[in-house]
């Protein structure tokens, strides 16, 4: 495959965000990565973490042109972000792939907006839970990892797109410990753009939100700290916190506890759980809420 013309269509995203925004402490107020033009007008999808609560964003073409662009929206439940270009970007569209078809050993590549690419494998599709109430039932890992994953392309070898990079992580084969790249799969995309495009979020109720970030121990979920004001610090829970049944249910390791959590209503919904604190038993309920009204929304530029 040549990557050449490929990479004019991936761009650098910068964007700033005010210091008083909600996610300005855990992702900073300047954030950096990459995105993918996805139409010819200068749609552009990226990971929703580089735009949340944006008041900026510019894109960097690969002939190094700054062009101003508007956060359009970013779905919560896929992590993928759009970003409208506001000027002419000169990149044609990248085609969408298959990503259900993509399987474990193919061979793939990770470009980033600067011209710098990865060529690597589908090392594993498989279940992800990230620990700030996330999850993705098929998530692409691939190997060697790519240094500047944030909006990376995930290019399959007939040159469409599979995906949009997310994370870097670690992955243990015996005794050897392997960076790897986790991919967001394009599919998830296609049943919500139009959403996304004409009202900016997807047309149904939102999950409800705790504010909890939490981790898995042993089978268990164990608190790692709480978003401050909101649903789980307002109830009471705490770092350190095992959160050990939802609903009189047991909770079966961090994916369980989501599933649990947005199968009681959507946002607002209270959620009893049962957790063990220092060695003792206690019951919170949590009124949950919807996350994105703790946000600031895009403004036009």
């Amino acid at each position: 495959m040549n990557i050449d013309p490929i990479l004019r269509s991936i761009v650098a995203v910068r964007s700033s965000i005010p210091e008083d925004a909600f996610t300005a402490e855990t992702l900073g107020t300047v954030r950096e990565g990459s995105g993918v033009v996805i139409r010819d007008n200068g749609l552009v999808l990226t990971i929703g973490y580089l735009i949340t609560e944006a008041e900026e964003v510019w894109l960097t073409t690969h002939d190094g042109r700054v062009v101003p662009a508007h956060a359009l929206a970013y779905d919560q439940e896929s992590g993928f972000g759009l970003v409208q270009a506001l000027g002419v970007l000169n990149a044609p569209a990248v085609d969408l792939g298959d990503a259900a078809s993509a399987k474990a050993g193919d061979a793939v590549v990770l470009a980033d907006g600067i011209g710098e690419f990865v060529e690597a494998n589908i090392v594993a599709r498989q279940e992800f839970a990230g620990y700030w109430e996330y999850l993705l039932d098929e998530a692409i890992f691939t190997a060697p990892a790519h240094p500047s994953w944030g909006g990376a392309a995930l290019i399959g070898s007939d040159g469409k797109l599979l995906g949009i990079g997310s994370l870097r992580l670690q992955m243990s084969q015996g005794d050897e410990v392997a960076d790897i790249n986790m991919v967001v799969p394009i599919d998830l995309l296609t049943p919500i753009l139009d959403d996304l495009l004409n009202r900016g979020s997807v047309n149904k109720p939102p999950r409800p939100w705790l504010g909890a970030f939490s981790a898995e121990s042993n089978g268990g979920v164990v608190v790692m700290s709480v978003a401050e004001g909101g649903p789980a610090a307002q109830a009471g829970l705490r770092q350190g916190d095992i959160i050990s049944e939802i609903r009189d249910e047991e909770v079966d390791g961090l994916a369980d506890f989501y599933r649990k959590v947005w199968s009681s209503g959507p946002a607002g919904a209270e959620i009893p759980m049962r957790i063990l604190r220092n060695g003792r038993e206690a019951w919170l309920r949590i009124k949950s809420a919807d996350r994105n009204n703790f946000l600031k929304k895009p403004q036009l530029q």
